[in-house]
Parts: structure tokens; sequence; C-alpha cells
């Protein structure tokens, strides 16, 4: 078992959260694997995209449901500062986990989330658990609620 996926789940746990990971028969780098993988809408599934923050230079978290991308304008708007695009360093580094295997739960740092509106539509939605081959699911309302994940609009 990963280390990546190991934190995540002894997150989840030190969180009171009852998750069940499941490793997929396919890679899930894309919403749409994710998807198929579980039987779910693309819209079902957390995207975990990483943003650095210009002036900051930290690493912020939008969780975006599958079928939608970010706006970077309406990002901005959210995260009060510029926005570029985060490198594989940046990422690894603030939250412990590769570009692909991205939790929004488990991170070695505390990360500023945003949430897109779209995933609070379900009663149930998946995430990634560390690595491109695990993932778990979870109502939405409680992923915002343990990420302290602002809910905002950020999609386009």
């Amino acid at each position: 078992m990963s280390k990546s996926l190991k934190r995540v789940q002894r997150h989840a746990e030190s969180l009171g959260l009852n998750i069940t990971v499941v490793e997929t028969a396919i890679d899930t780098h894309t919403a749409a694997q994710a998807a198929q993988s579980q039987g779910c809408e693309v819209d079902q599934i957390a995207k975990s995209i990483i943003l650095r923050g210009e002036t900051s230079g930290a690493a912020i978290l939008f969780l975006t449901a599958g079928g939608n991308r970010v706006d970077g304008e309406q990002a901005t708007a959210v995260a009060g500062e510029p926005l570029g695009k985060a490198d594989a360093a940046l990422i690894r580094s603030q939250t412990g986990f590769a570009i692909g295997g991205v939790s929004p739960i488990g991170h070695l740092n505390p990360i500023k989330t945003f949430m897109d509106p779209r995933l609070l539509e379900f009663d149930e939605i998946w995430a990634a658990a560390g690595t491109p081959r695990h993932v778990f699911a979870i109502a939405p309302d409680r992923l915002r609620d343990v990420t302290e994940a602002q809910v905002a609009s950020f999609t386009g």
C-alpha cells in the first residue's frame, strides 16, 4: 500500500470519516475514466485541481465537478490573488501527492480549498484517495465540511 493512500486513510479516520477506498481496474487520471470505473456520472467525480497563488506562492485547491473546467478569471476572483499553473514540485511539496492522485484530504500541509457548487447536487461523489488507481465515495456536504472548502463559482 502506498504511503499516500495510507495517509489518506489515516486522515479520514482522524476526521471521523467512514470511507471505503476502492482500487479501480483502470488508471483514473481523468474524470471520465474515474466515472467509468465507478459507474457514475462524470460530474460526480471531484477533481482536485491545484493552482499556484502568484502572490502567496501557495498551492490552492479547487474541488471541481468532473465535467467542469476551472475558469482562470473566476478562480482568481474567488482566491483573492492572481493564479498560475502549479508545477509537480509545488503540488508534491504542499500536498504530498503526485499529479493524477491528489486527494482532497490527507495533505502534508493545510491548503486553501474552494468547492464547485455542482458537486453539492449529488448524494454521493467520488474523489482520489492518493493514487491514480484509488478512489473513495463521500457525501459532498461532508467533504465540504472536512476540507473547510468555500463553495464558490469558479468554472466556465
